[in-house]
C-alpha cells in the first residue's frame, strides 16, 4: 500500500508558524540551544572526517560546513539569547555573532559555503574535490572549528 503523506496532515498558515516561532523565542532555554548546536557540530565533524577519509569528499565537506554552521548558531544563541536563524551562509552567520574572526577564518568560512550548496544542489559537471583538496579544506575548517569551540 503506498504511503499517503497528506492523509490527516495538518498544515499551518505562515502566520501560525510565525506566531509559534515568536513564542518559542520567549520560552526557549538558551543554554539547551547552545548545547544542542555544539553537540550536533561535534557529531557532524566526526561524520565529515569519516566521509572524507573514505573518499566521499563532496559529502564530507558538506558535513564539515554543517559543523561550522552549528557552532556559529551556538554563538548566535549565546550572543542574542534567541533562536538562531534558518540560514546556511557561514559568513553571514559569523557577522551575527559578537566574535572577532581573523581574516583567514572569514576566508575559510567563505570557501566552505561552496560545499553547503554543492551538498544540497550538486552541479553534476563539476568533479568532486580530490582527496588532497578535501584534506586541505578539512585542515582549514578544523582550525576555525577549534577556535569557535574555544570561544563558547
Amino acid at each position: 500500500m503506498p504511503v499517503d503523506f497528506h492523509h490527516d496532515a495538518v498544515y499551518d498558515k505562515p502566520s501560525d508558524i510565525s506566531a509559534r516561532r515568536q513564542n518559542a523565542d520567549t520560552m526557549v532555554d538558551i543554554s539547551q540551544q547552545i548545547a544542542y548546536w555544539r553537540t550536533g557540530a561535534g557529531e557532524d565533524w566526526e561524520a565529515a572526517r569519516q566521509l572524507v577519509d573514505s573518499g566521499k569528499t563532496r559529502h564530507g565537506l558538506f558535513f564539515a560546513h554543517l559543523a561550522l554552521e552549528k557552532l556559529l548558531k551556538a554563538h548566535i544563541c549565546k550572543h542574542t539569547e534567541k533562536l538562531a536563524p534558518k540560514s546556511h551562509n557561514l559568513v553571514r552567520l559569523a557577522e551575527m555573532t559578537e566574535l572577532k574572526l581573523a581574516a583567514e577564518h572569514v576566508d575559510t568560512l567563505a570557501e566552505m559555503n561552496e560545499f553547503n550548496l554543492e551538498g544540497r544542489y550538486p552541479i553534476t559537471y563539476v568533479a568532486p574535490p580530490t582527496q588532497k583538496e578535501a584534506s586541505d579544506y578539512m585542515k582549514k575548517a578544523r582550525v576555525v572549528l577549534e577556535w569557535l569551540t574555544r570561544q563558547l
